[in-house]
């Protein structure tokens, strides 16, 4: 009965994992298709990124809170490549909300909880955090905030 059970909240964190990455990708796929009928000349309204996600956008906020090593990436082989050092980004270089706000003429969109100058705040903030979910049971039982 257990089995049946622990199969059941894997088989629906799978197709929700597999969900959002499809809905994701079609976001992402349109949004380019638009863009890239419009001419970037380096002029554009865009101000401020607020960013919203999981590990795929996770830009360092789960340095500061207190969750699992499974949950972090502040080590290495994590930044190596592009930034030298880890930055609790789930990559080895830049994050796909890093080119946006490149493309953007944004500086690297910094992490929510990050202490200290609020100057770089100006131009957004990423709220995203590794691990994070809209399921109940999404990591049930390794939640941090409340």
């Amino acid at each position: 009965m257990r089995e049946s059970t622990l199969m059941e909240k894997v088989t629906r964190r799978t197709i929700s994992s597999f969900i959002f990455f499809i809905v994701s990708s079609t976001i992402l796929f349109l949004a380019g298709k638009s863009s890239a009928k419009i001419s970037h000349n380096g002029d554009n309204n865009v101000t401020a990124l607020f960013l919203f996600g999981d590990s795929f956008l996770d830009a360092g906020n789960n340095n500061y809170i207190n969750t699992t090593t499974l949950d972090q990436a502040n080590f290495p082989p994590y930044g190596q490549t592009f930034f030298g050092l880890p930055t609790g980004r789930f990559s080895d270089g830049r994050l796909i909300s890093d080119f946006i706000a490149e493309y953007a003429n944004l500086p690297l969109i910094p992490p929510f909880l990050e202490p200290g100058n609020s100057q770089k705040k100006l131009y957004g903030v990423n709220f995203a955090s590794a691990g994070a979910g809209a399921l109940v049971e999404t990591f049930q039982g390794s939640c941090v905030l409340k």
